[in-house]
């Protein structure tokens, strides 16, 4: 397992056809990668390595923005590996307020993004879970 912290972009959308699509027409338009995406009925969290450029466009487009930090957590693509973390997450008290996830490419990896209620604690506890072998 690996993680990081890293800034999401959360974007509020109008629950109607068309909307999302808009959005990230207007973000490749402007040459802006999403690398994760987790939509939501009246919203979208967006990761991007290019964050201060889509918060501009965004803010421009007049879309109601805001950013916080959340985890992104590579885990391998086996039963349990999620429910793990979510457990020893849990245990600790720290809520998991949504999280969202892909597979990789090769089908061996899967990425999470997760927010949690303690960002900082939250990754002492995953630091301590990435030392054990």
């Amino acid at each position: 397992m690996d993680f990081e912290r890293i800034t999401e972009i959360f974007v509020l959308l109008e629950n109607k056809p068309s909307v999302l699509g808009e959005l990230l027409c207007q973000l490749a338009e402007n040459e802006i990668n999403v690398e994760a995406i987790g939509v939501f009925q009246d919203s979208a969290k967006i990761y991007t390595k290019n964050l201060n450029k889509a918060i501009k466009v965004l803010n421009k487009l007049n879309y109601t923005t805001d950013m916080r930090d959340v985890l992104l957590i590579h885990l391998d693509n086996k039963p349990g590996a999620l429910g793990e973390v979510a457990t020893r997450i849990g245990d600790e008290g720290i809520n998991i307020e949504y999280c969202y996830g892909t597979l990789s490419q090769t089908g061996d990896r899967v990425a999470v993004v997760m927010d949690v209620s303690n960002i900082d604690r939250a990754m002492k506890i995953l630091e301590s879970m990435a030392q054990k072998p």
